[in-house]
């Protein structure tokens, strides 16, 4: 009998859009997660929801294992996991439920959890961890497996149901400071090769992920911090290359995708890491994400000595006006200059792309299309803000939400709150820049190929424009009618 099983709840057939494009990784966070409680002394065993089918593969897991503790144990370093998409926790819930009629001792892990902790022990879950989690987790079990409950208040970053069913909040547990103590993730429990062959057949190449900090210490008042706040620890760069030399002498990925919020933010961390790779034969392509103001010449030559191919910048907006408003901290000119310096130094750039925050207009509109035509990224990402609980942009808009708060999957692009335009006009605004991004992608390399596809892009840019012209007309008329 394993003791522990751990799982999550992020399913890519769950997530249309993502389930398309098929780039699965596995649930890093999770891992960790497991290799951590596994050198404390206990079997574990992990169900891997990425690739399920459906919640019945959890019930399945849970009759072959017959654990004692199910832990459901999110993939914090997965952004959509931070999303908390409804139909993630729903399948949480429904897991949470099927773990019970095992008899299991449930526990839960997760920024929708730490949110929402309340929700999830109404549901059933017997504990949740708020905010990290391991050393939390690691203090209970070391409890409750001796039958000593009666400290249950003395375990930092707990929630649970007392005996009386009223629910008890302890306090916050500090952050693990020393992140090299950490034992590298739990591959070993993974089914690599079936990673691997998907990444092979739809791609052509096989990529891995890793992260090398936790946290964020910038003050972007849109991003949800639940887990670490405005903390940032980093692993040392000797520490990340050794892990990399172990991924490739043992998995040989092709790529790897570091999922930290900001890849070395330390000074000097990616000029040594640089070093480190080329001394140990670790040198692994990679793509990850940087803050712009972050780039300049000295960094983009050690990152492309790293062997960087991809950076994605949170560029966010072209107006500076939008950039304030969001306490981004950085500038236009600083995502121009940035994606100059990377491509010089022949790294892809990836642009994230924001719109419909409070008092975005028409005009800035134009200035984000404006950046993305002059800057010429390599690939885009387009959002609309997204209010979320712990955010003062949550505090801003919270009395416009209505019933729904969260989006169901990463496709729904729902303005959440009385956003400038309704959703339909940012749904439409999504195409409209692709059109013209793809179509300008083409006209540089330019095939026959690209000669077919030109008249498709060419007709939803026209067609998807007029549609947000028509959209600016009716505001504008209204507002001119109700100032009249």
């Amino acid at each position: 009998m394993t003791q522990i099983l751990f799982g999550q709840s992020y399913y890519l057939r769950f997530d249309p859009k993502l389930f398309r494009a098929m780039q699965p990784y596995p649930p890093l966070g999770t891992m960790y997660a497991a290799s951590y409680i596994r050198d404390k002394g206990y079997d574990v065993a992990l169900f891997d929801a990425m690739l399920a089918e459906s919640e019945e593969e959890w019930a399945k897991s849970l009759d072959e294992h017959k654990p004692q503790y199910a832990i459901i144990f999110e993939d914090n370093f997965n952004y959509l996991s931070k999303m908390c998409l409804l139909r993630m926790r729903e399948a949480a819930f429904t897991m949470i439920q099927m773990a019970k009629e095992r008899r299991c001792i449930v526990i839960l892990c997760g920024a929708d959890v730490t949110d929402h902790y309340e929700k999830y022990l109404e549901q059933g879950a017997d504990y949740c961890l708020l905010g990290e989690g391991e050393e939390t987790l690691a203090e209970l079990l070391n409890q409750i497996s001796t039958k000593n409950e009666a400290n249950l208040e003395s375990i930092l970053g707990l929630a649970y149901k007392s005996s009386n069913s009223q629910i008890i909040k302890n306090l916050k547990r500090p952050d693990i400071k020393n992140l090299d103590a950490l034992p590298f993730p739990a591959w070993d429990l993974v089914d690599v090769e079936k990673y691997k062959k998907i990444w092979k057949e739809k791609h052509g190449y096989f990529s891995m992920n890793m992260v090398t900090t936790r946290g964020c210490p910038y003050h972007c008042n849109w991003c949800a911090k639940p887990i670490w706040g405005q903390r940032y620890n980093s692993r040392s760069p000797e520490n990340v290359a050794a892990e990399m030399k172990w991924l490739k002498e043992n998995f040989a990925p092709d790529r790897i995708w570091f999922a930290d919020d900001i890849l070395g933010l330390k000074p000097n961390w990616v000029e040594k890491f640089a070093d480190l790779l080329h001394e140990n034969d670790a040198v692994i392509p990679f793509k990850c994400l940087k803050r712009a103001d972050l780039i300049n010449e000295k960094t983009a030559n050690a990152l492309a000595k790293a062997g960087c191919k991809t950076v994605w910048l949170g560029a966010e907006s072209g107006s500076q006006k939008i950039l304030d408003a969001m306490d981004k901290g950085g500038t236009v000119e600083d995502i121009y200059q940035a994606a100059e310096l990377l491509q010089k130094n022949k790294i892809e750039v990836g642009f994230f792309l924001q719109f419909g925050y409070p008092s975005e207009t028409w005009d800035d509109v134009q200035l984000t299309l404006k950046m993305v035509r002059e800057c010429m990224p390599d690939d885009i990402g387009i959002s609309v803000s997204y209010p979320l609980p712990g955010t003062k942009f949550y505090e801003r808009v919270k009395l416009e939400l209505g019933e729904k708060q969260n989006w169901i999957d990463s496709e729904d692009l729902a303005m959440l709150y009385q956003g400038p335009y309704p959703t339909e006009f940012y749904r439409i605004l999504h195409g409209r820049v692709h059109y013209e991004f793809r179509l300008r992608r083409l006209l540089k390399k330019f095939s026959l190929r690209s000669f077919v596809l030109i008249p498709f892009y060419v007709f939803g840019w026209i067609r998807s424009e007029l549609r947000l012209r028509k959209f600016n007309s009716m505001k504008s008329l209204t507002m001119n009618q109700s100032h009249g």
